[in-house]
């Protein structure tokens, strides 16, 4: 939901989604002078509450003496000195009242302006398209404020099931219910999965097979050649999904995927039937393991459209005859042919890999070449070549980036960031967290000490792919799915993508999520290169409205987010 108020010479704008309210502020030229920034008055509707919103930053000569490292203020007393604004502690399906007042004044006389009041109720995670995002942040100033920055599989009793439960925000409570909508005979699922350890899905789909006797699961038991570290990590894996089938009373509902050892079948989607017909799926980047549900960032998505469940359905029909890889090929494009158009058909148009070509991943290019006012983009893996030509060109239109590390190599690294770096409006977060080595003086005074993510190996920060192409206009575009980005997602791996085109709701909530993400991890690599901006620096809010100049200097990035945001 979108809204947009103003109260004189002030103006904002709120942008819900489930869990995440953005609130974008604008001024005029002459309501800037003397603006030392913003305080934000919550009122929850829903849960009867009302409270100042509360920030890190403070004034140096009003910072109350002793205050705990990690402590919040209240932006009254604090204002927030940006034009943009996340409140990251929403719910779903709350009414809430913001109130947005300038603040004027000196640091220890504010003087607090007209609000602008914004009323927004924030999205449901269900409907058609049914959304849900992890928390993906267990290196947070919040987990260790929760949780005392223990590892969450080192706690223990009610405090490790808070964790666990903090982490998945949602997201593991969603996979298990939709598993158990199969609660009858009239019911069937249909599953495509890649790593598939964590216990309580498998026993879910365990007790789906007993109650409606009607349950298939494709899983990767590609066994690479030879006797190579991978190969043999790559076995065990397979060896261990077996066991855990068997457990959970699942061997006779397995399909192994064998064909083509050296590729992946990289798919997490489940089908839902009713009466024989397909009627919902569940895809996205998630994948059923402990590291999927609680670590790494990660988003599941429900579809519930027999349209778009139909072609899943089709498509796992396929697999589960265990192709080759031409033959799958043929019967993907079949399925669902290559996106001609700059833009798709508005609607949700199913994509699936592999193909015998990269047409797909260039059309992916071309979209993200033709934004007119914003892009949003994640990448585990390292950005694909085809994508560092459109982002190596100078734009005057902000890319936003996400991250989990530069380059899967030190070559790729460097070359990814010489390119992205080239533009300042490639604005890129790349994953980090706040490690005692870095907190020095003042970091040291304000911040807690955070930890790294425990619970996964090889990719700790975002393992999400997805792509949002204007999203705060109209006529958004939200790719998203299991796929990577790459020649391989493309040509080798089973994979499926979700192009979804006019769907605001869709795109206010991944908009919220990738903000939230992007602006943790946007600080926390900034504060982990030395380069940019030495660890023990203060960052004091400005006792004047020095602040606002850079929002308000044509060419700048701030400008250009500040006039963007403001339409």
């Amino acid at each position: 939901m979108r809204m947009k108020g103003s109260a004189g010479d002030i103006e904002a704008r709120a942008i819900a989604g489930a869990y995440v309210v953005s609130l974008t502020m604008n001024a005029t030229d002459a309501a800037r002078k003397g603006l030392l920034g913003f305080a934000l008055y919550r009122v929850d509707q829903t849960e009867k509450e009302q409270y100042w919103l509360r920030g890190m930053r403070t004034f140096e000569e009003t910072t109350p003496p002793g205050l705990a490292a990690g402590s919040l203020v209240a932006t009254n007393e604090h204002p927030v000195q940006d034009f943009a604004w996340g409140d990251f502690t929403a719910k779903p399906g709350h009414v809430y009242v913001y109130r947005v007042h300038p603040v004027y004044g000196r640091p220890k006389a504010l003087e607090l302006g007209d609000p602008v009041n914004l009323s927004v109720k924030t999205e449901s995670e269900n409907g058609t398209h049914a959304v849900f995002f992890n928390r993906g942040v267990i290196g947070s100033q919040a987990y260790a404020r929760e949780f005392h920055d223990t590892a969450p599989n080192k706690l223990t009793g009610q405090e490790r099931t808070d964790a666990y439960n903090w982490l998945s925000r949602g997201l593991e409570e969603a996979i298990l219910a939709f598993i158990g909508q199969a609660s009858s005979p009239t019911y069937g699922l249909r599953a495509a999965v890649y790593e598939f350890s964590y216990e309580p899905a498998a026993k879910a789909f365990g007790e789906a097979a007993k109650k409606c006797r009607d349950v298939r699961i494709v899983y990767d038991a590609r066994r690479p050649n030879g006797t190579s570290k991978k190969a043999k990590d790559a076995g065990a894996r397979v060896d261990a999904v077996e066991r855990l089938m068997k457990k959970c009373g699942l061997t006779n509902s397995s399909i192994p995927r064998t064909q083509n050892s050296g590729y992946i079948a990289h798919n997490k989607f489940i089908v839902l039937l009713k009466n024989d017909k397909p009627v919902a799926v569940w895809t996205g980047s998630t994948n059923f393991t402990e590291s999927g549900i609680f670590g790494q960032s990660n988003v599941g998505h429900a579809v519930y459209d027999p349209k778009v469940a139909q072609a899943y359905l089709d498509y796992w029909e396929e697999l589960a005859k265990d192709p080759s890889s031409a033959d799958i090929k043929a019967k993907t494009e079949e399925l669902t042919p290559d996106i001609a158009a700059q833009k798709p058909p508005v609607g949700t148009t199913p994509l699936f890999s592999p193909r015998s070509g990269l047409a797909t991943l260039n059309w992916y290019a071309d979209a993200m070449n033709g934004i007119t006012e914003e892009l949003n983009f994640t990448a585990a893996f390292g950005v694909n070549k085809v994508f560092l030509k459109v982002l190596g060109a100078k734009s005057p239109l902000l890319r936003y980036i996400f991250l989990e590390k530069w380059g899967v190599n030190a070559k790729t690294a460097a070359a990814t960031k010489k390119t992205l770096g080239g533009d300042v409006f490639n604005q890129v977060a790349v994953g980090a967290f706040l490690g005692e080595d870095v907190l020095e003086g003042y970091l040291e005074e304000r911040w807690l000490a955070e930890r790294s993510n425990t619970l996964s190996t090889n990719v700790k920060y975002t393992h999400t792919k997805y792509m949002l192409v204007d999203p705060l206009t109209d006529d958004p575009i939200v790719i998203t799915g299991s796929a990577n980005f790459s020649d391989a997602s493309t040509t080798q791996n089973d994979e499926n993508m979700l192009v979804i085109r006019g769907d605001t709701r869709v795109a206010d909530i991944y908009f919220g999520e990738f903000m939230r993400l992007w602006q943790h991890y946007r600080y926390r690599d900034i504060v982990n290169d030395p380069n940019s901006n030495p660890a023990g620096k203060p960052n004091w809010l400005s006792p004047d409205s020095s602040w606002t100049d850079d929002y308000f200097k044509k060419g700048t990035v701030k400008f250009a987010r500040r006039e963007m945001l403001a339409r």
